[in-house]
């Protein structure tokens, strides 16, 4: 796509995301006592819980913590869990501590992998260690930039991996991350993806410019909006030694404004937040999510003034 074409699109975007917060009531919404929400996800017909468990959580713990973390999410009602091999030895501590409960979750995973080979070979390593026959959805990570999604949609390319592994009844859904907004949009210019998983964050958005565009965007394509990053402040300042395990980025601790973080996300049309992967500030999540309330036009007002004063970890258009 040229980048004029791209420009216009992305600009007529971003009118649609100017009255924010919306109405979160085109969301089918579950809500039962000391459990946590759950939402539609799109066109898909699932509806998943607004925490999701990243596997990061279970990154080197023992088979012990694993089952103990698992079981602990299970319990405040999650049913949304997302894996990739890029995390570790993630997916094979995830494997045996959500095999008892299986057939109740909703379970993505991803590669990174460009190409068709590459991709239906990690597909098969992932299904193994993840101890299942099948994912519930399969995803394009952390897409970046145009050449890779050229590489992607070319003969060869992952997405004929994809849509022979849904065909094969090894996948239900296909979905995409990304860290950039070109890719976001060029990514759903080419294919009806069924989900997205962005960084909806309360500074990416108003200091960074970063969410608006893709949000609108896949809204009009009624898409499943998964959300990452919303408990991150800023990157991590260059003096800062003692940096918090698991987390790339300087992210929200204190529980206000984690908080804070979190309700600005789930206040926007999004299905789930992917908490950090740090255990302390996942098991932090699981306990305000089951608080959640949507932000107020006061409250919109602050996390915007807090948003601007923020470098955010993203911004568009990059420099």
């Amino acid at each position: 796509m040229e980048r004029r074409e791209f420009l216009k699109i992305t600009a007529a975007a971003v009118p649609l995301c100017s009255c924010f917060p919306a109405s979160l009531k085109a969301l089918d919404q579950e809500k039962t006592a000391n459990q946590i929400e759950k939402r539609g996800l799109g066109r898909t017909g699932e509806n998943l819980s607004i925490i999701g468990f990243g596997g990061v959580v279970v990154m080197n713990a023992t088979p012990e913590q694993a089952s103990q973390r698992v079981a602990k999410a299970i319990d405040y009602g999650v049913n949304y869990f997302d894996v990739a091999p890029s995390y570790g030895d993630a997916e094979i501590k995830l494997g045996p501590a959500l095999e008892p409960y299986r057939p109740k979750v909703f379970l993505a995973c991803k590669t990174t992998e460009r190409k068709k080979d590459g991709a239906l070979k990690e597909l098969e390593q992932s299904l193994q260690r993840l101890r299942t026959d099948h994912f519930d959805l399969y995803q394009l990570h952390a897409v970046t930039t145009l050449e890779e999604v050229e590489t992607i949609f070319a003969p060869g390319g992952a997405m004929e991996a994809y849509l022979q592994a849904r065909k094969d009844g090894k996948i239900r859904f296909i979905g995409f991350s990304a860290h950039s907004v070109e890719a976001a949009m060029a990514l759903m210019d080419r294919f009806d993806f069924d989900t997205l998983l962005f960084p909806i964050n309360f500074a990416t958005w108003y200091a960074g410019n970063f969410g608006p565009q893709v949000l609108a965007k896949a809204q009009e394509k009624k898409m499943g909006i998964l959300a990452i990053k919303a408990m991150a402040r800023r990157p991590w300042p260059e003096d800062v030694k003692d940096k918090m395990p698991k987390c790339w980025y300087e992210p929200l601790t204190d529980p206000k404004e984690a908080m804070m973080g979190l309700r600005f996300t789930l206040s926007h049309p999004v299905t789930a937040a992917i908490p950090p992967g740090n255990e302390n500030l996942f098991e932090m999540a699981l306990e305000m999510a089951t608080r959640f309330e949507p932000l107020n036009p006061e409250e919109v007002i602050s996390m915007k003034q807090k948003g601007l004063a923020e470098k955010p970890i993203f911004k568009y258009p990059q420099s």
